[in-house]
């Protein structure tokens, strides 16, 4: 298999520059040059960022960064690492390290001291194998390889530790419109808010562009220099940009051409796909261009899209990032297209960042005449809906089918590679689960799928095993949890949001483009899922929310409810805070009857012990041990088992083998090719069971009643000590396999 592998990404020729290199020795030359003239500055004309506004960590963060290494720290950040990853030229795996700790601690530690007070290291810890991926099948050009680094073991931990402090305070100085490697923020957000951003502009019948930018070997053309002047005005201290320039000019690469190392140079710009700390000082560069952009919406130059919705208020989004995904929404005029390429030129005179025309597209929304010209003026070509974005459809109306085409075209190569090979039915299900499955989640986590879809898909993994609304519903949960995010104020200024902010509002009107509509549908059995902590109690309702009991109080003590004179007061309302210590304020229309004492008693004792804190209110999960949305549990809640009683449970058992639990399910339903159902296929055979000679063979027989069998289930039963009648099937002796004999010992057995 490996060498199959090997053979398979051999780079036996590559074209470099227009020209083809066949000999070994020249394609060897050839990559390193390359790589070597990509990873060296153009010493040209740098653009000064110095009157550039970015946002500032505080002077107390800004020392945090720079405390001592604690041995707890290091090694909690070299156990979150993935030990299996390929190593560096060390050849020293991170799983070596981990199995190494306390060996090897006290040199690690004295390492890190060193880094602390010197910012320095040895320099071969940084030395780096760079790895060429092919982006597609059939790749030629060398710009057809993606460049993934292989740093040293010991090295990485370092930028791990590095990272893990950094990312504490990026938010402070990353905005809202870039959507990664920040905690809290998804790839999925910035997918939904350009649908949303493009429903609205359809909707209002309003002219608009859509710049989806490129840019040209982003890790690999960073500028160095343009980096440690954006960290310094991030108010970053000295000791911590001494140890951001260590760590990215220290570095010295190789390639690896076919396996074998080529070349040993250093680089002068440039940041290291694999790099722990690369993705983060990316973001903080990419930050710059996110500042021009909005400064140029505020002076006018640039209008972008204004969401609103049913309230007077609007949001303005021109742009969105995600890592150098980007994105930027305008008006559909000569003007502001110039005034975004000037940006855009800036901003690579200043970064190094350029943007690679070829691979943009400016995409027209509503009937725009000079689109032509437009793209000519920024220099990309033009595009059109639908389009995709991060890997997920843009601007596709949410019910056509036609967006699904791409998943079911996966689902049916993969079983066509499949079914050349005889795989049992057992391995069939396992390939089903672990594969066929998992295909379209990333685009179920944000789109609904069609039910003619489902049918289809459902069909086909049925075909060849016989011959969503979990994942939307993790929006609701964070709309409730995730005030700040951009994506959020996106919603709540577009739909609107009700009791007090927990929920958006219903979607009305027609379908469009947006996304949200459709996640909505998957609204309310999520938000019966979910009950509430009271802090202040501002914000949840007394009666009508769950706080204190599994359903709301209005529903635990309905006649009280209908009495009660404040049916939509918050907690916070219903207190009295005057009285003593503080007590319920219990309003109804008239006086209790004698039978309905008992009644205000047991909400009395309901009550006892909460009362409103300090803390904000805050919403959890139900059905999760800590309080947190899990896809997996809302799976499970929704796959709800069927009105006939089947034994599931104890047919699919993770440690039996799979082909073990498939011959039990077929069992319990009587589908084992037994005797009696080769007849009715058509098989001549006497029907006489093999085992006994005596009665006729079913599957019932076979694993339960044949005398050779009883003889076995007579030796179970005596190994625990049990007397046991066994049912008439095998499906009622599954689903009556719990009586007082379950235990220790059968569980053994």
């Amino acid at each position: 298999m490996a060498s199959a592998h090997r053979r398979h990404n051999a780079m036996d020729r590559i074209k470099v520059n227009g020209e083809w290199l066949v000999e070994e020795q020249e394609v060897r030359e050839g990559v390193v040059n390359s790589f070597q003239q990509l990873l060296t500055e153009d010493m040209g004309w740098q653009a000064d960022i110095g009157s550039i506004p970015v946002g500032c960590i505080s002077l107390q963060e800004a020392k945090s960064l720079e405390t001592p290494f604690a041995e707890n720290e290091i090694h909690s950040a070299l156990m979150e690492m993935n030990g299996d990853k390929a190593p560096g030229p060390d050849g020293f795996t991170v799983a070596f390290w981990q199995d190494a700790w306390d060996f090897a601690k006290e040199e690690i530690m004295e390492m890190f001291k060193e880094f602390h007070e010197h910012s320095s290291f040895v320099k071969s810890l940084n030395n780096t194998f760079l790895v060429l991926i092919p982006k597609k099948s059939g790749a030629e050009n060398l710009g057809d390889f993606r460049p993934i680094s292989l740093v040293g073991g010991l090295y990485k931990l370092l930028a791990k530790v590095l990272a893990n402090r950094l990312k504490k305070v990026i938010g402070k100085v990353v905005s809202i419109a870039q959507n990664a490697f920040e905690k809290g923020r998804q790839i999925l957000d910035a997918s939904l808010i350009a649908n949303e951003v493009i429903d609205s502009w359809q909707k209002r019948k309003e002219k608009g562009l859509i710049c989806k930018l490129d840019i040209e070997k982003a890790y690999d053309s960073i500028n160095w220099k343009f980096l440690m002047k954006v960290l310094q005005k991030m108010g970053f201290g000295p000791k911590w940009m001494g140890w951001m320039w260590s760590c990215v000019s220290s570095a010295k690469f190789s390639i690896l051409v076919n396996g074998v190392p080529a070349g040993f140079f250093p680089s002068t710009r440039g940041l290291r796909q694999g790099d722990p700390l690369s993705p983060y000082l990316f973001v903080m560069g990419m930050e710059v261009l996110d500042v021009l952009i909005r400064r140029a919406v505020e002076g006018g130059y640039l209008s972008g899209c204004n969401i609103r919705g049913g309230s007077r208020t609007s949001l303005n989004i021109s742009h969105l990032f995600f890592a150098d995904d980007t994105i930027v929404f305008c008006e559909a005029s000569k003007e502001q297209v110039s005034h975004l390429s000037w940006i855009l030129f800036w901003f690579e005179a200043a970064s190094g960042l350029r943007i690679n025309l070829a691979k943009s597209e400016i995409i027209p929304i509503g009937d725009v005449e000079d689109i032509l010209e437009l793209a000519a003026e920024l220099g990309g070509r033009v595009g059109s809906l639908p389009s995709h974005y991060l890997g997920l459809p843009l601007g596709v109306p949410n019910r056509a089918t036609s967006m699904w085409d791409g998943v079911e075209e996966r689902i049916r190569r993969r079983l066509a590679l499949w079914k050349r090979q005889y795989i049992s039915k057992g391995g069939r299900i396992t390939l089903i689960k672990s594969t066929l499955a998992s295909l379209p989640i990333y685009k179920l986590s944000i789109f609904r799928m069609p039910k003619s879809v489902a049918k289809r898909v459902e069909k086909t993994q049925r075909d060849f095993l016989w011959g969503g609304g979990n994942l939307e519903g993790k929006w609701i949960w964070r709309f409730a949890c995730e005030k700040n995010n951009f994506w959020n104020q996106v919603i709540t200024t577009k739909y609107g949001q009700e009791d007090y902010g927990w929920r958006p509002k219903k979607v009305r009107g027609a379908a469009g483009v947006g996304v949200w509509k459709e996640i909505m549908k998957e609204s309310d059995w999520c938000w019966e899922n979910l009950a509430f902590i009271d802090g202040k109690g501002s914000k949840i309702k007394f009666w009508k929310d769950r706080w204190c009991t599994d359903i709301p109080l209005s529903q635990c003590f309905n006649q009280l409810f209908v009495l009660a004179v404040h049916r939509d007061a918050t907690i916070e309302e219903m207190w009295d805070q005057d009285s003593g210590q503080g007590d319920w304020k219990l309003v109804f229309v008239r006086d209790f009857n004698d039978w309905e004492m008992d009644m205000v008693g047991e909400l009395l004792h309901t009550l006892r012990g909460y009362r409103p804190s300090l803390e904000d209110d805050s919403v959890v999960w139900r059905q999760g041990r800590n309080g947190i949305f899990k896809i997996k549990e809302a799976y499970r809640l929704l796959d709800k088992p069927n009105v006939t009683v089947f034994p599931a449970r104890r047919i699919w058992v993770d440690r039996v083998p799979t082909k073990v639990c498939f011959f039990a399910w077929e069992a319990t339903w009587g589908k084992v090719l037994t005797l009696d159902r080769l007849q009715l296929r058509g098989v001549h055979l006497p029907n006489c069971c093999f085992l006994c000679g005596c009665e006729e063979e079913n599957v019932n027989h076979i694993l339960l009643h044949c005398i050779v069998t009883r003889a076995l289930w007579d030796i179970i039963f005596g190994l625990i000590d049990v007397k046991w009648v066994l049912p008439e099937t095998v499906k009622e002796t599954l689903i009556s396999w719990r009586g007082s004999f379950v235990g220790k010992k059968r569980k053994k057995i």
